[in-house]
């Protein structure tokens, strides 16, 4: 008796297809992917187009919010270090958001893209909205959670990466 690979090929499910699960968990992680990706698309027009953001002092402006936050920020020295650039901080960020959003909406390197929206996150978790109490009303913690299962999963549908992971397999294809 020889142990192989299985080859059979009938489908595993008794009407020959897939039920409404199998269906759902492949499209399980296409609403989260719209949220963060239009989300953070948002934050980071919202923030390169406000005058009174990209300040270094003022009502409303990045060095003001991070000077209020310094003292009760579980990591002080990152406030420290964005302080020494507070303009350019609050570009940083926008700029970072946005490559972030635009990678999840349209699935390009999903995973980095979904890494550098848990990285942005956790910085904000961090220093921004450490001091929430009870720490549920602080969304950074949440967007960090969110963000999660798009770092192991990735973007399998409706992506670039799934586009192009087909498009390769094709090639591989052809050349065997």
């Amino acid at each position: 008796m020889t142990h192989g690979m299985h080859t059979d090929t009938h489908s595993p499910y008794l009407d020959g297809g897939r039920d409404w699960r199998d269906t759902a968990s492949r499209y399980a992680f296409l609403p989260l992917r719209v949220f963060l990706g239009v989300t953070f698309i948002y934050a980071g027009l919202d923030k390169l187009t406000d005058s009174a953001f990209l300040k270094d002092s003022g009502s409303g402006s990045i060095g003001d919010m991070m000077r209020a936050v310094r003292d009760s920020a579980a990591i002080p020295d990152l406030v420290d270090l964005a302080l020494e650039s507070p303009v350019g901080f609050g570009r940083a960020i926008a700029v970072g958001e946005l490559a972030v959003g635009i990678g999840t909406l349209i699935g390009l390197l999903a995973r980095l893209a979904a890494l550098g929206g848990a990285l942005i996150s956790l910085s904000l978790w961090l220093t921004v909205s450490w001091a929430a109490d009870p720490y549920y009303y602080g969304n950074d913690l949440a967007y960090l959670m969110a963000w999660l299962p798009l770092v192991l999963a990735g973007a399998p549908m409706f992506s670039v990466d799934a586009a192009l992971r087909t498009r390769r397999r094709q090639r591989a294809g052809r050349y065997r």
